[in-house]
């Protein structure tokens, strides 16, 4: 018919002028589109009028067709501008190197009528999602972890309704994509929750916990907090990734301790819309934290806890061992272009690594193999300049005969054993075997058969099109890794990268003993590189920890090494109450038992196989072989999380951590001021009723002799008097020298007379050495912060009791609007009008926005954000401010914009003396509370009279009115 005839040259014009349009009328169009139909059209028309031309005649058809086509695409482009993520937190605290991270997004449907609402994160691959759940209207909805098998039906009417089932998928090199969804009514809420758990593992001398934030929209309330704590101590902590650059930069802050490190993301909803991984979706990117532990030449850092241990061992300052290295290089036709390119320039790289008492051979395959030599020759540079040349002629051609080549290589390192030195076959390859022997299981034994143990196979895959289960087998067999290399720009440095990793052995056959300990992780490892690490985790029998003895006895080049119990440092968590320790050789066993499934078959791979599922069930861990069934409101659709294959399209309560440059907080009993000796009483965290040591009746109280200015830390017996409250305090003699069983106290209450109270602040050093504290007596009004050029103040009012903190805290922006926050309620003048809040309200005042929360109420202003955090001890709430975002401008004043603490121990007896600023002062070794952080732990510190620490008198820090 002529009118089909005219739809169809109509459409085919059609679809040849839309692909003449410019990129940017496509991007014009799709920007449009998620807003809204009727404006986009606008804009659409105008984008595609070129598409118009030579189709005049077919006008009504064609605008008939592009509305159909403009319909369409609005239909499946996301409109998540009905929802509001209102909050968005990221918390993850890491304990003996063993992440535990939750991800919780809040979001509100904003509409008259009831929405789909989706939450999309990712996370990394090594991890175990352990638990997710829902809060709607009320009602908690947990997902549940079931076997693969049992949550195959769900599975498969998911996918029978056209549902994105598998809702766990493998995103770019390093993440996994976690998505689901729920049917959220009219002005109502939801919160999603994810827990998941991974063991970071140490590469290149250092542990790498990556975080990735994607909310899918600017968000008011986000937060990432980060809390380590590692007992051996951190060496360094920093912080990398494309969320730590630039614009971004500010809203970073990190403080650390001999043991502990936080670190706080924390951008403005301004600055999530312009740095350079975000836009009108928010951020999109990674907050990259690298750090390490101190270690010695010993035994290691071995922990126990409830019947379970982990060891991690790296021994450091060993001699390295000379290598005998030989590389098997894919030169296959499918090598072609930036493959071959890349493969060439990382070699050149290798090559001028290796050391000259180091060996090496080179070989390229395709259908054939191709020698640089037939044997392994010294690293000597007239040796390494041929090696290059032949690098660089490298070209591509021919099939791929995998088996001959690994096994030419294998014969390289058997014909040249020495002793003392450590061998290692790698294999680079991009495909399927096509030449030759090309039965996978064949190759398999062959090469296992070939190399007999006595060297590891590293075995890397270029791309995708590679066999990777294949490769990961072959390699697991022969105690080594596989390591999947990307099609990208940096596929060299990738390359490099692994080569760094296994550059530098340090010990060969490593047995790791533990008489006394039952179900072990893997205990012998071929070799140990530098930058790495051995972690062994398992049961203590009969939890016997006096028994329980381990050992490890390994090579280093000509010697036999033994690092006994001697050496040792075997710390017992005890009290740790969320078995971190447990989970840790659950993780580890798991992973472990993976593996091993992948090399057994028959009964014994179903066994394996069994032991894996028992144990992911137990621990609801979503690995390979569970399922995690997300469940719904009644009547909805059931999601099932999988977790993907490599290839496929805890201990420590997390607290939402906070500490920034500047304060941290404490408080000391009343007529007890300034504290010194070793510590400072109370003041340092020993609160009323909780002895520092085990002595019946007594309390460690810091007190200074009257007239003397004396300072002894005394344990005093306390004898209680009916009616007697903290806030009145006690009053005895002090006898100083005395030994403790000897010292009587005769303690009276002074019924109604209260001494002033001193509150105590820290300075966060700028390295690792101790921060500085001060105290500060009474109830003081200090200035906080003061930005003049946004007109913004903060002044705040110390409390008078032992309990103390803030007891409110006053915000300034600019004349006519001021917020008064207390631990119960947060009130707001704008001119003549005044509110109060008592809920966990969202109020936007002017250009300040207050989110109050549970536990800590944030404050935003413009490019400043502070955080105000409620404490409770003993019933009695008190604030405690934390600056967590810095101006960009830095024109800025008062306790919580000090700058970090810089100074120099210039005398250590008699007295300590630290030099700041060319002025030296008497200092003694104290600590204090660190309300900063939700968990306030304690922390040494150097205490000094204010003015020193501050380097001006504190009356410049104070206010006569909040």
């Amino acid at each position: 018919m002529p009118g089909d005839r005219q739809l169809r040259n109509t459409q085919v014009n059609l679809g040849r002028n839309l692909g003449k349009c410019k990129d940017s009328c496509r991007r014009k169009l799709e920007a449009k589109l998620r807003k809204s139909i009727s404006s986009s059209l606008k804009d659409s028309f105008s984008c595609l009028s070129c598409t118009l031309v030579g189709a005049m005649m077919a006008r009504a058809v064609v605008q008939i067709t592009l509305l159909g086509l403009l319909l369409a695409l609005v239909t499946t482009l996301p409109n998540k501008d009905n929802w509001d993520i209102y909050s968005f937190h990221i918390n993850s605290t890491v304990s003996s190197r063993y992440a535990t991270t939750v991800i919780t997004s809040r979001v509100a449907n904003r509409m008259d009528e009831s929405k789909e609402i989706e939450f999309q994160v990712r996370i990394p691959k090594n991890a175990f999602i352990s638990k997710f759940r829902m809060f709607i209207d009320g009602q908690v909805y947990d997902g549940v972890v079931k076997g693969k098998e049992k949550a195959q039906q769900q599975y498969t009417e998911a996918v029978s309704r056209g549902q994105s089932a598998g809702i766990v998928s493998s995103v770019g090199r390093t993440l996994e994509e976690f998505k689901t969804s729920v049917n959220v009514a009219a002005h109502k809420k939801v919160t999603f929750e994810l827990t998941y758990e991974e063991l970071l593992k140490r590469r290149l001398g250092k542990y790498e916990l990556q975080i990735h934030a994607q909310p899918m929209q600017p968000v008011k309330d986000f937060k990432v907090d980060v809390h380590i704590n590692e007992q051996a101590g951190i060496n360094f902590i920093e912080v990398k990734g494309g969320l730590s650059t630039k614009s971004l930069a500010n809203a970073i802050t990190k403080t650390h301790t001999d043991k502990q490190a936080w670190v706080y993301f924390y951008p403005t909803e301004d600055q999530q819309k312009t740095c350079d991984s975000c836009g009108e979706q928010g951020i999109n990117g990674d907050l990259v934290i690298t750090y390490d532990v101190n270690r010695d030449t010993s035994l290691g850092d071995i922990k126990t806890s409830d019947g379970y241990f982990v060891h991690h061992f790296a021994p450091s300052s060993l001699t390295r061992i000379p290598k005998n290295v030989v590389f098997v290089i894919d030169r296959s036709g499918s090598m072609h272009g930036r493959k071959i390119q890349q493969t060439r320039i990382a070699l050149l790289h290798i090559l001028n690594d290796l050391a000259e008492e180091d060996h090496f051979g080179l070989i390229t395959f395709d259908d054939s193999i191709i020698h640089w030599k037939r044997e392994l020759v010294r690293a000597n540079k007239k040796n390494l300049d041929s090696a290059k040349a032949f690098a660089r002629d490298i070209r591509d051609r021919g099939g791929t005969d995998i088996n001959k080549a690994v096994l030419e290589g294998a014969r390289m390192l058997n014909a040249h054993p020495r002793e003392g030195s450590a061998s290692i076959l790698i294999l680079l390859t991009d495909g399927d075997p096509t030449s030759g022997v090309t039965n996978i299981e064949i190759i398999q034994s062959n090469v296992r058969g070939a190399i007999a143990d006595k060297f590891p196979l590293y075995c890397l895959g270029f791309g995708f099109d590679v066999n990777f289960e294949f490769l990961e087998k072959m390699s697991l067999q022969n105690n080594g890794v596989a390591r999947r290399i990307y099609e990208d720009s940096d596929a060299d440095l990738q390359l490099k990268g692994f080569y760094e990793e296994v550059a530098t052995p340090l010990l060969t056959d490593v047995t790791m003993i533990y008489l006394g300990g039952t179900n072990l992780t893997q205990t012998n490892f071929s070799q140990y590189y530098n930058g790495s690490e051995i972690v062994v985790a398992g049961q203590i029998t009969d939890n016997d920890v006096e028994t329980f003895t381990p050992q490890v006895v390994a090579i280093s080049g000509r010697r036999r090494l033994t690092f006994s119990e001697t050496n040792a440092t075997v710390e017992s968590t005890g009290t740790v109450s969320d078995n971190r320790i447990q989970r840790v050789w659950a993780y580890l066993t798991v992973k472990q038992l993976l593996e091993k499934e992948l090399l057994l078959s028959g009964p014994e791979k179903e066994n394996v196989k069994k032991e894996a599922l028992e144990l992911s069930l137990k621990y609801s861990f979503v690995t390979p072989l569970t399922s995690m069934v997300v469940t719904k409101p009644q009547g909805e659709t059931t999601d099932v999380l999988h977790k993907p294959k490599e290839g496929e399209t805890p201990g420590l309560p997390a607290p939402p951590v906070a500490a920034l440059p500047g304060i941290y907080g404490a408080f000391a009993p009343p007529g007890f001021g300034g504290g010194g000796g070793d510590g400072a009483g109370l003041g340092a965290g020993v609160s009323m009723g909780q002895p520092a040591h085990d002595y019946d009746d007594l309390l460690l109280y810091d007190a200074v002799l009257p007239d003397s200015g004396v300072s002894y830390r005394m344990p005093v017996k306390v004898t209680r008097v009916i009616g007697a409250t903290p806030s009145h305090g006690f009053v005895g003699r002090i006898v100083p020298d005395m030994p403790v069983d000897d010292l009587l106290m005769a303690a009276t209450t002074v019924p109604e007379t209260e001494a002033p109270v001193s509150h105590r602040f820290l300075i966060k050093p700028e390295n690792m050495s101790l921060p500085l504290c001060f105290d500060v007596t009474g109830d003081t009004r200090l200035k906080l912060f003061h930005h003049p050029n946004k007109e913004l103040s903060v002044n705040g009012e110390l409390d008078s009791v032992v309990y103390g903190g803030f007891k409110q805290i006053v915000i300034h922006v600019k004349a006519d609007l001021q917020v008064e926050v207390d631990a119960n309620e947060i009130t707001v003048r704008e001119g003549q009008t005044v509110t109060r809040h008592t809920g966990q309200d969202h109020i936007t005042a002017g250009s300040l926005t207050v989110i109050r929360q549970d536990k800590e109420i944030d404050v935003t202003a413009g490019d400043t954000r502070i955080v105000i955090l409620i404490h409770v001890k003993d019933g009695t709430k008190f604030l405690w401010p934390v600056l967590r975002q810095q101006p960009s401008d830095n024109n800025t004043e008062g306790i919580l914009a000090l700058k970090p603490a810089v100074y120099e121990e210039v005398q250590q007896t008699p007295s300590t003396k630290l030099k700041i600023k060319d002025q030296e002062t008497d200092v003694t070794r104290s600590n204090a509370v660190d309300y900063s952080i939700d968990s306030h732990p304690t922390l040494d510190c150097w205490l000094m009279p204010a003015e020193s620490a501050l380097q001006r008198r504190l009356d410049d820090f104070t206010v006569a009115q909040l």
